[in-house]
């Protein structure tokens, strides 16, 4: 895994992926402490930085594979991220998703055109089901997160980040990242590392579900004691890939860990301040910038509001 890969693969993204944006808002700026710059990836395709992956993935594949189909798990914006890829491309795809997913999430991986095989993420073994599946039927298994490809697509919001802030002059900043399994947080990573190496990318994870952070601090990886209560279930996965904590290791500063509560704060703020809806998992970047700001150092913190694919219900108790 290296930044060629990652710049190769925004080629291929170049005219399909958007460029999204970054945003600020004073108001912002004043809960935090300092200058608060956002990247909004939840206005990427499909409503997260997935589609990125999914692209990079799908579009290195060869004719033969393309032909035979691909085959994702995710809890929703993965899965859509390859669903589009996938169609985009005329290849078939199957997702595997908890049957908690937000039903959002689901209806919208179907209309994409995805089948979708539901499974419980409390006693079944999603990787064993997608190995079963792709054997059966000669799919190509694209990884959330482990996988190299997505990890070099992931990478491209990186090179934007990169390039976005020295055209706005910053380039010395903490980057905080929501992660799961660790593929954004290591792609953008490496990319900072070569473009922009006074930024560094800093994992953000929900309480109880924080093994990126607890595996940065021991050294090694560790796993979380359960697999679902969190309403940030976007970023809720057992550990950190093998792939990707190495690149965690070498490139990323310590993990942050923040409340439910915090990400539906910060949610409503997104919503208020900056007019872009967030999921709790998208938002818990953000919420590490405003209310942990002892977390960071210098005047400006970057947050990579990674996706807003969220049930209304949950997006009211926020607003609320």
């Amino acid at each position: 895994m290296n930044i060629e890969m990652i710049r190769a693969a925004a080629e291929r993204l170049a005219g399909h992926a958007r460029r999204t944006p970054i945003l600020t808002s004073p108001f912002l700026d004043v809960i935090a402490g300092r200058r608060v710059f956002v990247k909004a990836e939840c206005l990427q395709h499909t409503g997260s930085f997935k589609f990125r992956g999914g692209w990079s993935a799908v579009s290195a594949l060869p004719a033969q594979a393309l032909q035979k189909g691909v085959i994702a798990f995710s809890s929703g914006n993965h899965a859509q991220g390859v669903a589009l890829a996938a169609r985009s491309h005329g290849a078939p795809a199957v997702i595997i998703m908890p049957a908690d997913a937000p039903a959002v999430k689901i209806a919208n991986t179907r209309a994409l055109g995805a089948e979708v095989v539901l499974y419980d993420r409390t006693t079944e073994d999603r990787d064993a089901i997608g190995d079963r599946l792709a054997a059966a039927r000669g799919l190509t298994l694209i990884k959330p997160y482990d996988e190299p490809q997505v990890i070099a697509g992931q990478g491209s919001c990186g090179l934007e980040i990169a390039a976005q802030m020295t055209a706005l002059g910053v380039t010395s900043a903490d980057v905080m990242v929501c992660c799961g399994g660790g593929g954004l947080t290591s792609g953008i990573a490496l990319a900072l590392a070569a473009d922009a190496p006074g930024l560094r990318a800093r994992p953000v994870e929900p309480e109880g579900f924080d093994d990126a952070t607890r595996s940065l601090a021991s050294g090694r990886i560790e796993r979380n004691a359960r697999l679902s209560g969190s309403l940030c279930d976007a970023i809720v996965t057992p550990q950190p890939g093998n792939l990707t904590f190495p690149i965690m290791q070498q490139h990323c500063g310590p993990g942050v860990v923040v409340s439910d509560d915090q990400a539906l704060q910060a949610m409503a703020l997104a919503f208020d301040r900056l007019k872009i809806v967030l999921e709790p998992g998208g938002a818990v970047a953000l919420a590490a910038a405003l209310f942990h700001p002892e977390a960071s150092e210098g005047d400006a913190v970057i947050a990579v509001a990674t996706g807003g694919n969220v049930d209304p219900a949950v997006f009211l108790k926020a607003l609320a």
